[in-house]
């Protein structure tokens, strides 16, 4: 139509204003959520006339490469390796320093079409990602290694300095102001230290995982709300990770509803040989709580060595097996340097049907191995974490707390006499961040935390008999844990040869 033409001719003199600078002072920082192809790149719109596809250059669209033009550009890996069109774009943009903007996909009916000149880039692109991810990228993607040179690790915890501790409650004022929370006094604040330590499992650091830390302080907020307070306190916090707990700890509070009816069979009370109460993880991703498991060795004459029996139904992981291997070699060493090792000896985790892995549980095995070849029984008052190498010494774990705080709350529930304690490695001490009943239960002698170094150090104090040391004649001295067990593998090796 007449009135068409006309504004089809007006249309070449019109300006399409691409990307508009005007009142900025300095570089764009530009950080783009879904980084597709068309949304980095830009693309040129299309409108239906008459059954024919038509555009021009005022439908020529920008992207956020275009935004971030002269600054800097930030997408998380993970997106934009979902769309290798956007993945393989980004590289070649890179490579040539400049922008194309050009569609992708093939269009059916074209009436026109344009094909804008090339923009000049000059950017700097931060690509946020896990190890994981940057090592594939970098083993399997040569363009990666080549335009991506400078990494930069972000640790997930920091020194508990005075000054990272200011930091910490900058960042609490600054979340206050922000959302409109209500302000924190001290007591909060030094929960939300504790509790920062805690997720970073150590005494001397601070956690950086600060989104852990705004859902505690989002729902103090309500709490101290909710009992019309207008200051967070202790009490708001305390009640915000309970409930936090709470509802995410309904598998913990089954398993022990099990032991409790005695259907999982976790003692606290006696002593009994070859057995003992070793300390598990159970991850639930937002909740990791402390699993007691009782394991069971028997010893007899043979010559197949240590049988795990969980590798046998293959319900371990390599690294659990591999800490009972270690098992084999230190009775080696230690007892059998003079006659052959003639042994045949069972482990497992008993009422245990799913994987299992790490270890953690090396040491305490060990204890119960020592226990049946001695013939003396262990407390089963007291239970054990900690991996062992083959000269006996103890080496740290993780997850003490809560393996320390699972065993409390199974003796909770069974009556505390003040007996019940848990070993851990020495190490682990600065690890410790423990939840108050606990360390009530200790300082007042109900509960007691055992830290050792060594296998001879943990026997003693399990079965109340001295480990033994050699003397000049490379003997044990008689009586001793170490004494008894040589003994006995002594007396299988001859059998042994009996029966050759």
């Amino acid at each position: 139509m007449p009135r068409d033409r006309k504004e089809d001719f007006m249309k070449r003199y019109q300006v399409n204003l691409f990307m508009d600078n005007n009142g900025k002072s300095n570089a764009p920082v530009i950080r783009e959520m879904n980084p597709t192809y068309y949304n980095l790149f830009g693309k040129i719109e299309y409108v239906n006339e008459f059954g024919a596809l038509k555009t021009d250059h005022m439908k020529i669209r920008p992207g956020s490469l275009h935004e971030a033009n002269g600054g800097y550009i930030i997408l998380q890996a993970r997106d934009i390796l979902q769309s290798s069109h956007a993945w393989e774009g980004l590289k070649r943009a890179i490579t040539t320093e400049e922008i194309r903007i050009e569609n992708i996909t093939g269009l059916n009916v074209i009436s026109e079409t344009l094909r804008p000149e090339p923009i000049p880039l000059d950017i700097k692109v931060i690509i946020i990602g896990d190890y994981f991810l940057y090592q594939l990228l970098y083993n399997y993607d040569d363009d990666f290694r080549k335009l991506f040179k400078i990494r930069a690790d972000f640790d997930i915890e920091m020194d508990k300095t005075e000054d990272n501790i200011r930091k910490i409650g900058s960042f609490v004022a600054y979340q206050c102001k922000e959302e409109g929370l209500k302000p924190f006094d001290k007591g909060a604040l030094a929960a939300i230290i504790e509790h920062s330590s805690r997720i970073a499992e150590n005494q001397n650091k601070l956690t950086a995982k600060f989104n852990e830390l705004v859902e505690i302080i989002y729902e103090a907020d309500l709490w101290a709300d909710m009992e019309n307070r207008q200051v967070v306190t202790r009490e708001d916090i305390d009640m915000a990770i309970y409930k936090k707990n709470y509802r995410n700890n309904t598998y913990e509070e089954k398993l022990a509803e099990l032991i409790e009816k005695d259907v999982i069979m976790i003692e606290t009370e006696g002593e009994k040989i070859g057995e003992i109460n070793g300390l598990s993880v159970i991850d639930l991703g937002q909740y990791i709580f402390g699993r007691p498991s009782k394991i069971t060795v028997n010893t007899f004459v043979g010559k197949e060595g240590i049988i795990n029996i969980e590798r046998e139904v293959e319900q371990s992981g390599s690294i659990y097996d591999k800490g009972v291997l270690i098992l084999g070699g230190y009775l080696g060493e230690k007892f059998a340097k003079d006659f052959p090792l003639s042994l045949t000896a069972s482990i497992t985790f008993e009422q245990s049907y799913s994987g299992i892995d790490g270890d953690s549980a090396s040491s305490t095995e060990l204890y119960a191995l020592l226990s049946s070849l001695a013939g003396k029984p262990i407390k089963q008052s007291i239970a054990v974490t900690g991996s062992v190498n083959q000269k006996g010494m103890i080496q740290p774990i993780g997850g003490v707390n809560e393996k320390i705080e699972g065993f409390y709350k199974i003796c909770k529930l069974k009556g505390l006499t003040g007996n019940e304690g848990v070993i851990i490695p020495y190490q682990n001490i600065e690890n410790l961040m423990l939840e108050d009943e606990v360390i009530e239960a200790v300082k007042s002698g109900k509960f007691k935390i055992y830290r050792v170094k060594t296998i001879d150090e943990g026997i003693e104090i399990l079965t109340g008999i001295k480990a033994g040391k050699l003397d000049e004649k490379g003997q044990y001295e008689k009586g001793a844990i170490n004494y008894l067990v040589q003994k006995k593998l002594k007396y299988y090796s001859d059998i042994g040869k009996e029966y050759e």
